[in-house]
């Protein structure tokens, strides 16, 4: 699997179409989106829809609703733009076919242990967490050489396995962060062997995104550090498919007063809700810039108007961004 040749800074929205943007969705999407416009890059809307229990039509017509409200506009996506399909419901091909190439180079072994297993073989209770964040359970290797005949016995008594890539032991992927810098990380302490297709035939995020962002040509990917365990993966599916990997941006995440990391369960700081209580997008990005230290008050200002100001200074200004957790004020709902 090759690249195609792309000389502009190209940056992606990559949204789950399971719910509605909240603040921390539009905080992500705005810098990614600054990120790009600063160097006269492009922006492609791609919905991450691989999970067909929680994905639905109707939010990804709310997505788009929201960012073209705040004024986070995109140059290819569902209706228009030369890398279709912009859903990954409908890629399965294309994943497939990655999958070949890694099945042909021995790197693809079947893994019936249940979740359950999982989570007993790793020591932890159900719900708790495990110490990797959103980057999954740890493997212990279980299913790694099990013998044909093995396999075979686990297949009679009707367990469906998952597909897993064979990771190298001890191996580090390194690579610099625009955000927080140089990273080594093994792929051991992301986990080691991980899922490229559930037992139930869903394909797995780390396959998914790595397919899509290389055949579109992605040069450059903002998302919330929550993801930093998820990039040693990915590299390394970009040395086996023979693809060129982006730049990594790692950004802070916004909390609540309680410091719980915002999600949709904020349904008053949802995007709908915040235009619905009289909200005016241009507050929500002058307020976002604030928290970013991309401008020194939270005055209303447009995407276009903030990333042409940036523009100004050569390049965006990664080393400005808040390092650690960021507490969401409660000036907002005053703001807007």
């Amino acid at each position: 699997m090759t690249t195609g040749s792309f000389t502009r800074v190209t940056g992606r929205f990559a949204p789950s179409p399971t719910g509605l943007l909240h603040l921390g969705n539009a905080w992500s999407f705005l810098l990614a989106w600054l990120a790009a416009r600063v160097e006269s890059g492009r922006i492609i809307l791609r919905h991450e829809d691989i999970d067909p229990a929680r994905s639905r039509q109707a939010w990804m017509d709310a997505i788009e609703r929201d960012l073209l409200w705040l004024g986070l506009t995109w140059d290819e996506g569902p209706e228009k733009g030369p890398h279709a399909p912009y859903r990954q419901s409908l890629c399965s091909p294309l994943y497939e076919k990655a999958l070949e190439e890694l099945k042909a180079q021995g790197r693809i072994y079947p893994c019936y242990c249940t979740r359950k297993e999982l989570r007993m073989l790793a020591g932890a209770p159900h719900g708790a967490a495990d110490g990797l964040g959103d980057a999954g359970a740890a493997y212990p290797g279980t299913c790694r050489h099990l013998s044909a005949e093995e396999r075979a016995k686990k297949e009679a008594e009707g367990r469906r396995p998952a597909l897993r890539l064979l990771c190298p032991d001890d191996a580090e992927e390194p690579f610099h962060d625009l955000v927080l810098g140089p990273q080594r990380i093994t792929l051991q302490s992301c986990g080691g062997d991980f899922a490229l297709r559930r037992s139930d035939g869903v394909w797995a995020y780390q396959l998914a995104v790595v397919v899509d962002d290389m055949r579109m040509g992605v040069t450059q990917v903002v998302r919330g550090e929550d993801i930093l365990l998820s990039t040693p993966r990915q590299l390394l599916l970009y040395r086996l498919l023979g693809g060129t990997p982006p730049d990594f941006a790692h950004i802070p995440l916004l909390h609540d007063r309680e410091g719980e990391r915002l999600a949709k369960r904020h349904q008053s700081l949802s995007l709908a809700a915040l235009r619905d209580r009289g909200c005016r997008p241009e507050a929500i990005v002058g307020f976002l810039a604030r928290l970013a230290n991309l401008q020194e008050s939270g005055a209303p200002v447009t995407p276009a108007a903030l990333a042409e100001r940036l523009r100004s200074e050569g390049a965006f200004p990664w080393h400005r961004l808040p390092k650690g957790r960021i507490i969401v004020p409660d000036e907002l709902p005053r703001s807007c």
